[in-house]
């Protein structure tokens, strides 16, 4: 009798657990099929039938990361100010909204392919290279020259760098990351999107000459040291991929692969001038790879502070543009690098070591000269140094510990840790300046800025721009002279400082300005800017 009973009651569940469960994934089933139906009748004509983004940006989790889901159902309702984006409120219903910003934070059903043919294809020339004038059309000093990035409604402001007034205002791709790099001339800077679009700008005539589509997902962009080459470095797909700068025309895509064949997403890659190669570095591998260029048949003469000539420096016999691995103990996917650019500094920010301290690797032997502790995932990419009392240090915030640690160089002993206001994101400097500017990013002292002495080691001064809105990230004009702070806001602002007085003399209101760069700082590699 126990037998059959237990008989009957193993045949009965699954359809009692059918019963129950099945017309909610019925009905879950239906409102999937229904969402992704809007999407193709509302959405995709922009933003692409498999979401990978068109005229709008790719709408997949990795490329969201900017925009939290109740601020996708504020965008989808309303639109987006300044953009192509029109509002649906009287079009969709507020489920039909929910259900749609809910459904784009979902990874795809097959992970998209992007490769070879697509990069081919989306290439734009509007410009071959030479056709526009030599000359500058405004009157300003083009090595003195900043790019504000706007975030808030993805523009960018060429500012003069001496008045300090705007020259010129224009539209750039979704959501801007890594920085724009210039060709050492200062004629030309490279733009990257977190969707993986690449935009060459002139900025004599103030024109967009091409774009290309590297990846999915990418993390930022380097251009060589003598400025015929872009490389950039992508999450989706995992891939590093090779472009001759003139007209962006594609010359190689390296499968992040170790190995084994274990695949990586790409943190970032950068141009290393004295090396004359580009490091790159890999989140899922235990390696760091050093790819290099074309040796310039005429050396390549830095006139900033470095101490070594931007090529031809080799440590290695290594054929163009092919990959040396270097193993390394531990996930390296933040970095940092002497000025010699002989050893990199590294730091995880994933795995058992997430944000418990750092590394300091010799490029040249591969081996392992220190152990940096560094608790409170450190910032290595927004470092910088200056000269102390005869030695170089190098100073860096963490992304989760109010803190700034100063480092000694040579011996790669902490000899001082300073205690902020809050978590840091960037700092900056100038050989010119006595001061270290940092900011207190996360948490709610976000609204000051410190600033630190070089000699002393010791914060001088707190500033509050503008109580309860984000100050953030510093850069100096080319002198030394004076410095732009951002108010990082919608309706926010770059406020210009006297670098020695520290007092405030101008606002420019602008859209969440994020980053602002130097033309000279960034193409003479001066310290106390990162690069």
């Amino acid at each position: 009798m126990t037998d059959t009973r237990s008989v009957v009651i193993s045949r009965l569940l699954p359809l009692l657990v059918a019963a129950l469960f099945l017309p909610s994934a019925a009905a879950s089933a239906q409102a999937n099929t229904e969402t992704k139906a809007l999407y193709q009748t509302h959405c995709a004509s922009c933003h692409g039938e498999e979401r990978l983004g068109g005229i709008g940006p790719a709408l997949l989790p990795g490329n969201l990361s900017r925009l939290k889901p109740a601020a996708a159902e504020v965008v989808i309702r309303d639109g987006r100010a300044a953009s192509q984006m029109p509002s649906f409120a009287t079009q969709l219903e507020e489920s039909q909204i929910s259900n749609l910003a809910e459904w784009i934070y979902r990874a795809p059903d097959k992970e998209p392919i992007w490769g070879r043919d697509e990069i081919l294809a989306s290439q734009v020339v509007h410009h071959r290279d030479g056709s526009l004038p030599g000359e500058p059309r405004f009157d300003a000093d083009p090595l003195n020259l900043f790019i504000v990035v706007e975030t808030g409604d993805h523009h960018a402001t060429l500012l003069d760098g001496d008045t300090f007034e705007p020259i010129h205002r224009f539209e750039t791709r979704y959501a801007l990351h890594g920085g724009p790099k210039y060709t050492p001339d200062g004629r030309h800077v490279f733009f990257g999107s977190r969707d993986g679009w690449i935009t060459k700008y002139d900025i004599y005539n103030m024109e967009v000459v091409a774009e290309v589509r590297a990846g999915i997902n990418m993390r930022n962009i380097a251009v060589s040291g003598d400025g015929r080459y872009v490389m950039a470095a992508n999450y989706l797909p995992h891939s590093l991929v090779l472009f001759d700068a003139h007209n962006l025309d594609l010359m190689k895509v390296y499968p992040a692969l170790g190995e084994d064949g274990e695949s990586s997403r790409v943190s970032a890659v950068y141009a290393a001038p004295p090396r004359g190669s580009f490091i790159a570095a890999l989140k899922d591998i235990e390696e760091v790879w050093e790819i290099p260029w074309p040796l310039p048949t005429e050396p390549v003469v830095s006139t900033g502070h470095m101490a070594t000539p931007l090529a031809p420096r080799r440590a290695h016999d290594t054929a163009n543009f092919r990959v040396r691995r270097i193993p390394v103990p531990n996930y390296l996917d933040d970095f940092f690098f002497d000025l010699e650019y002989a050893h990199v500094i590294g730091a995880s920010r994933g795995g058992e070591s997430d944000g418990q301290g750092g590394m300091v690797i010799n490029l040249d032997s591969g081996e392992k000269v220190a152990d940096l502790p560094l608790e409170g995932m450190p910032h290595l990419g927004s470092g910088i140094t200056w000269e102390h009392e005869g030695r170089r240090v190098m100073a860096t915030p963490h992304l989760t510990r109010a803190a700034v640690s100063i480092i000694d160089m040579t011996t790669w002993e902490v000899i001082r840790t300073l205690e902020t206001d809050g978590p840091g994101f960037f700092m900056r400097s100038h050989a010119n300046s006595p001061y270290v500017w940092a900011d207190v990013f996360f948490g709610p002292n976000r609204d000051r800025v410190h600033v630190i002495d070089k000699a002393s080691l010791e914060i001088v001064e707190t500033l509050i721009p503008e109580p309860g809105k984000t100050a953030a990230h510093v850069e100096f004009d080319r002198y030394g002279e004076k410095l732009l702070l951002s108010l990082w806001e919608d309706d926010g602002a770059v406020i210009v400082y006297d670098a020695e007085s520290l007092e405030e003399e101008k606002r420019i209101p602008m859209s969440k300005p994020s980053g602002k760069y130097n033309v000279w700082n960034k193409t003479r590699y001066e310290e106390g800017t990162s690069h």
